[in-house]
């Protein structure tokens, strides 16, 4: 039986694709820097529940487009985003037993571990570091989780 026909990859590409444009929408300056990683979130989401669907590789160009689009370092969130994925889909079978607020726990440790990686990227090439403000971020993405699983989870069926 070959169970990557169940998998909804068209629904991932959407999704990753409509949190990519919210991710790098303009905001005013008061509401950008409390903005959480959607795309962050959504990878969260299909490393929980079809990762076979996007694997490593999709969210890893969804990082490297994030960067073009930002303008940051070539590769800094395409790193982040691929190990917050690994970290995601290797944990999945744990992941889908937990509840919501067990979920939002460990989405806020691998939205903390996304920050502290491109962080330290930004450092370490001699960019200039954000605002403190970005350490609220991951706090943010992990209260909005629930509201995002159910919104992502209506695009396929959970058989």
């Amino acid at each position: 039986m070959n169970f990557a026909r169940r998998e909804p990859r068209w629904a991932v590409f959407f999704s990753v694709l409509v949190a990519l444009i919210v991710q790098v929408m303009p905001l005013p300056d008061w509401l950008a820097v409390v903005r959480p990683s959607f795309l962050g979130l959504v990878i969260i989401y299909w490393g929980i529940f079809a990762p076979h669907a996007g694997g490593i590789f999709a969210p890893w160009i969804a990082g490297v487009a994030l960067d073009v689009f930002k303008g940051d370092v070539l590769g800094q969130n395409a790193l982040a985003i691929a190990l917050m994925a690994y970290v995601t889909m290797t944990l999945h079978q744990r992941l889908r037993n937990q509840t919501l607020v067990q979920q939002s726990l460990f989405v806020c440790l691998m939205l903390y571990a996304n920050e502290v990686v491109v962080w330290g990227i930004e450092g370490w090439s001699g960019h200039s570091v954000s605002s403190h403000w970005r350490w609220i971020q991951p706090m943010i993405g992990a209260m909005l989780w629930p509201f995002i699983a159910m919104l992502v989870g209506r695009t396929h069926s959970k058989n």
